[in-house]
């Protein structure tokens, strides 16, 4: 999607206020996964507090956020484009809330797995953690350049992110065949990668809106065409 250059030069800066906004949200959205993980194999409780106090900071940019779109949408009307791309920032910025969310859902996990004799080594969570903090990094990145195929690189990464879930859970389950003293650490561990991998789907969610933004077409629920071009 090619840049347009408008007649005034307020609405640029409004719009491209609009992209640095989401693009500090999603890095507090990235550090609040890292830092929940990071108070899970460092045992840091501490930590996984500040994770869950600091989410009022990304609510609170959501709502600003939110606000700020819909008053371009009021003020300035914007059609083709443009109309998108506020749209799509609106949803954007949803989706990074909800990954706010998941966030405090893993700290608050780790608090609890941290008062208890450690299960097994974290060596999938930690991984799977890596990667939605990519997909999160990509599907913005997707979205302030309208790339496709960035966006389409996302889509690939969440079913690497689903296969390691379903490997977790399977681990899991043999720990509490096989004993049942495991079986509520087993089950908080399956939480946050359950967790983890629902934040794998809201990056894909914003991967999907990308293609909306650029193509016009709604494909949530179909193949992309990563070759499909701009439509107005």
């Amino acid at each position: 999607m090619e840049e347009k250059r408008h007649t005034s030069s307020h609405y640029e800066i409004e719009l491209q206020e609009i992209k640095n906004g989401l693009i500090y949200i999603g890095a507090l959205t990235e550090k609040a996964i890292q830092n929940a993980m990071k108070s899970l194999s460092e045992r840091d409780s501490e930590m996984a507090h500040k994770v869950i106090k600091d989410d009022d900071e990304i609510d609170k940019l959501d709502t600003e956020m939110e606000e700020r779109c819909i008053r371009i949408l009021a003020l300035r009307q914007p059609t083709a484009i443009d109309l998108r791309f506020i749209t799509t920032a609106i949803k954007v910025t949803g989706h990074l809330e909800r990954i706010g969310d998941m966030a405090v859902n893993i700290a608050e996990k780790a608090i609890q797995l941290n008062e208890e004799p450690k299960l097994k080594p974290y060596i999938d969570l930690p991984r799977m953690a890596d990667l939605v903090v990519e997909m999160i990094n990509n599907s913005l990145d997707s979205f302030i350049r309208s790339d496709l195929n960035i966006a389409e690189k996302v889509r690939q990464t969440e079913q690497i992110t689903d296969d390691l879930n379903e490997q977790i859970f399977r681990e899991l389950l043999t720990f509490m065949m096989e004993d049942s003293k495991c079986i509520h650490r087993a089950l908080l561990i399956m939480h946050v990668s359950k967790n983890l991998e629902r934040i794998a789907d809201h990056a894909k969610g914003i991967a999907d809106m990308v293609t909306y933004m650029v193509t016009g077409e709604n494909v949530r629920h179909q193949t992309i065409d990563i070759s499909a071009k701009e439509t107005v």
